[in-house]
């Protein structure tokens, strides 16, 4: 099981929409126009098609206070950032730190994706790794953590995200 989390409004469920759709299509990039969303209210299961089944459960933001209930049967977490979002940033750091110190989490790989880069006003990586202080976060992290720029909404850097879970999915099996 992979857990996508993160703050409400930063894309989670836009993204496991694109990454079903991207798997579904043996290697073709043109995944057409976003479909609609609506923010996820609880919990959603969606089955990738790696070289085996993957399923990620996502989590709405508005549940953070109990994501912790659903890491027992984790083995990686997609974490998403709102990189058009400055004022999100803190709590998006502050719930970062909140699961990789949690004990069932050490375990884990961990994708942190800076989504949102195909808006005017995103920050940089750079940008975004200073604030948050990230490389002193990996440092002390137990976790296996990997970063990605992407956009869920014009499919940049989901090929790789796909790639990622293929190889987690493997490693984990």
């Amino acid at each position: 099981m992979c857990l996508l989390l993160g703050a409400t409004g930063v894309g989670k469920t836009l993204l496991v929409k694109r990454l079903q759709k991207l798997s579904s299509r043996e290697g073709k990039s043109d995944l057409g126009d976003p479909p609609p969303t609506q923010p996820t209210v609880g919990t959603d299961l969606t089955d990738i098609m790696t070289q085996k089944k993957m399923t990620i459960r996502e989590l709405g933001g508005c549940m953070g206070p109990i994501w912790s209930s659903y890491y027992g049967d984790c083995r990686c977490v997609l974490f998403m950032i709102d990189a058009s979002d400055p004022t999100q940033l803190s709590l998006s750091c502050v719930q970062l730190l909140g699961l990789l110190s949690a004990e069932q989490l050490v375990d884990a790989s961990v994708l942190i994706l800076f989504n949102k880069i195909d808006m005017p006003c995103y920050m940089t990586l750079e940008e975004m790794k200073s604030l948050i202080r990230l490389p002193d976060i990996i440092a002390c992290a137990k976790q296996c953590i990997t970063t990605a720029e992407i956009s869920a909404r014009d499919g940049t850097g989901l090929a790789g995200v796909l790639r990622w879970l293929q190889d987690t999915h493997k490693a984990n099996s």
